[in-house]
This record gives C-alpha cells, structure tokens and sequence, in this order.
C-alpha cells in the first residue's frame, strides 16, 4: 500500500456548506450486529473509511455476504456464517473486531477472539466485555486468544459494568438481544453511537428500554430479523468541523445534525470563544470569530475535562487542545480517559504553540500563538485531526505523514476540506527509511 502525506497551506479561512459523515464508531457494532440474523441487514449512511473496510473484510472472512448498494450503502446477509474464529491478521487492525464477540457467542455459542488492534491512545481493557458475557453464563479463556463459549446458551442476567465502556456495552446489547429474557445491563454507556446501535436492535425485534440513559433493559428475542438502518451522523466530525471553522475564521454550515448530540461540544467550545448557532437540524457557525477563553468566575483559570457521556467525548480533547492555540487567554485540559491521547502535544509545540504538559493527563494551553507549517507525522486518528487543524490555521507550508491514521476515521477529509476552500494535497511519499 503506497504511503502518502497531506500537504497544506495554511491561513485559508474554511467556509461553505458541509453534511457530516456517518458515525464510524456507530457504523462498527452496528455493521457488527448483522451478525445476529439470518436475514438481510441493510445499512446506509455507512462511512467509506478503512475501519469499516476492515470490519467488512472480518466479516467476509468468517462468511457473512457482503455488498456495496450505493456509496455509502451495504447489504450484509449472515445466513451462511461457517466459521467463528475471527482472523488474528484482520482482528489487529481494528479494535472493534472484538466487537465480533458478542454476536457470535449469542448465535453461536462460541467465539475465537485474537487479540484487537486500533489506536494506541493507552490501554484500553477488555474486562468489562467478558465480565457481562461471565455473568450471562459463558466461559472466557484468556490465552493467546480469548475463547468464548456458552454451549447451552448464553441466559438473561443482571450485567453492572465496573466502568461505562462503549465497546462493552455494546457487545452485551447484541448478545442480549439474542438472548430470551430479560437483561438489565447498569452502568451502560449511553454514547449517540450506543444509542444508534440500541435502536437498530429495536428494528430487528428486540425490546429495549432506557436508551440514552446509563440503565438499559433487553428483553430478547429467540430469532431476530433483518432492518434497514441509516447510521446517524458523526458528532466527532461535527465537532472537528466546527473547530476548523473556529480557527480559521471561516463561516460554516453543517447540514443535517442530530442537535442532541451537539449539547455538550457547543458549551465546551464556548468556553473557548467558539459561538455556534442552530437552525433546524443545520448548525452554524458564524465566521470571523475572535476566540477568547472564558474564565470562570473570580477568574479562576478555566478548564475542559473529557468523561463518559454526556460529557466531553474522548475523542475531541486533541482537536480542544488545537484550537486552544488560538484562542486568547490560558485553559487547562485534562483528559483522564486515556493515558497517552495528549502525547501528540509536542508537534503543536514545534509549529509554535504554548502548551505546558503538566503530567500525562493534564495540559495548560495559552494563546493565541501563531503557528507555523512544519513536519508532522500522525501518532492516531484524533491526534491527526488536530494536526490538520494546526497546519490549515499555521502560516506556510506543512506535511502530515502517516495520513493512513487519519483516513481510518474521516472520509475523503481532503476532498471535503478542499471543497470548504482548504489548500490541502495528498501526496504519495517513498517509504521512510529507518537509520
């Protein structure tokens, strides 16, 4: 596979009109849980990244028959699934293969799992997945693989998560949903994509109550069918779109917005001096801002902390900490989810920015300091938007290398940046030779 960098000029405002991606981290289960009929799963809306490219190729692998529609619609049909031992090669380039799990132990009692690949943002457990298959009766041996099994069955349990995990909860919802009973499932994350995946569940026959909230109740079923399934939008991407907009002064409107989901980066974003504004479904956001960080009151230095829905998502303090460059004044940000997500810190910090790492959770930014172009590699999909924030803001020239990692999470960004007015290339590079 040829390797190829992004090349940007930076100072060019992004204006114009955009309509966000499907959300990948809801497309994956929800692809996932085709798994759990026999029948024919339609799902639309799908991002054309390579995340989902790899979970349709695990899927094909153990085969389940797998067509394009249309751009961004699939067909998925399971009825001749043969085997479910998921492959090691395929299995580490995503996380999410170990999303595979759930589907598989409830329709087929059994499930091979290699160990998962994905970002290297900190570890990131897998406990909280074979604590709820445990208690809903299977067996977990962990070798090289992690071998699942539930001979007679998988039963309804009483399922409390020792942490509100994403990926856990929505393994135990497929599984649930293929178990007769009821199972209460506490201490559930309730991410947009957790819910998108609960309401699909819904259309193929399961009852599910609670969506949204951190207490979810599945009643399964003893067979469920086939859906047609629109993937909701992307709130990450939304959110990365509005910080390009922020920092560049450009004026925005993204489309078609599930304006719920919004709730929480809107604050954030204010508190940087990012104003934005609904209109239906559409947001906008008005351009020529000034950014100024809010204090709070008496002045006591603000601060942005990520956590578990409804709060902060993960997955957007890299691009808080970019736009943070230029905003005037001082913030702390702390992401506590992850162990190394602000590692990346120290390439804003050659392009110019004033970040201080206090330890590895914990940043000051001060701004707004103009930043220059540089060479830049991205360490992960986050970490690679903000870079692309940095540079399309920085005066001249920058390269971003390693744009596989970007392009695993955002559909043709460069395209749809170019569209928005960016002066943005993708370049292929000679493979870097190591001294």
């Amino acid at each position: 596979m040829p390797m190829e960098k992004f090349v940007i000029e930076g100072g060019v405002p992004l204006s114009g009109t955009m309509v966000p991606a499907g959300n990948k981290n809801g497309a994956l289960p929800i692809l996932a849980g085709s798994l759990l009929s026999d029948e024919e799963v339609v799902v639309g809306n799908v991002p054309r990244i390579r995340d989902v490219e790899a979970m349709l190729a695990i899927l094909e692998a153990i085969g389940v028959r797998v067509a394009w529609r249309a751009a961004n619609e699939v067909a998925l049909c399971a009825a001749n699934v043969h085997d479910v031992e998921v492959h090691p090669e395929l299995a580490e380039q995503i996380r999410a293969s170990f999303l595979l799990a759930g589907p598989l132990l409830a329709r087929f009692g059994r499930a091979v799992m290699p160990p998962p690949g994905g970002d290297v943002i900190g570890r990131r457990r897998l406990d909280p997945h074979l604590d709820a298959f445990r208690a809903m009766g299977a067996g977990a041996v962990c070798g090289r693989d992690i071998v699942l099994t539930a001979p007679h069955g998988l039963r309804p349990s009483d399922v409390f998560m020792d942490e509100p995990s994403v990926m856990a909860t929505e393994n135990v919802l497929m599984a649930a949903a293929l178990t007769p009973g009821a199972t209460v499932i506490g201490n559930a994350a309730c991410e947009p994509h957790v819910q998108d995946l609960a309401r699909m569940l819904v259309k193929m026959g399961a009852d599910i109550q609670g969506i949204g909230s951190n207490l979810l109740t599945v009643n399964g079923a003893e067979r469920l069918h086939g859906c047609h399934h629109e993937v909701a939008p992307d709130h990450i991407e939304i959110g990365s779109f509005m910080a390009l907009a922020g920092v560049t002064g450009g004026e925005l409107r993204i489309r078609d917005t599930v304006p719920g989901d919004l709730r929480m980066i809107r604050l954030v974003f204010e508190r940087l001096g990012l104003r934005s504004e609904l209109e239906g479904n559409d947001l906008l956001v008005p351009g020529g801002q000034r950014l100024v960080v809010q204090a709070d009151v008496g002045e006591y230095k603000s601060k942005i902390q990520d956590g578990p829905w409804p709060l902060f998502p993960a997955d957007l303090t890299s691009i808080a900490v970019a736009m943070a460059t230029q905003a005037e004044g001082s913030i702390l940000v702390h992401e506590w989810m992850f162990e190394n997500r602000l590692i990346f810190t120290d390439k804003l910090i050659l392009m110019g920015a004033d970040i201080v790492m206090c330890d590895p959770h914990r940043a000051i930014v001060t701004g707004p300091r103009r930043l220059r172009g540089e060479r830049v590699e991205s360490p992960d999909i986050r970490a690679g938007m903000a870079m692309l924030l940095a540079a399309l803001c920085a005066e001249g020239r920058s390269e971003i290398g390693n744009i596989r990692q970007i392009d695993r999470g955002y559909e043709r960004i460069d395209e749809r940046l170019r569209e928005l007015g960016a002066n943005i290339e993708r370049v292929a590079t000679e493979p870097a030779l190591h001294a």
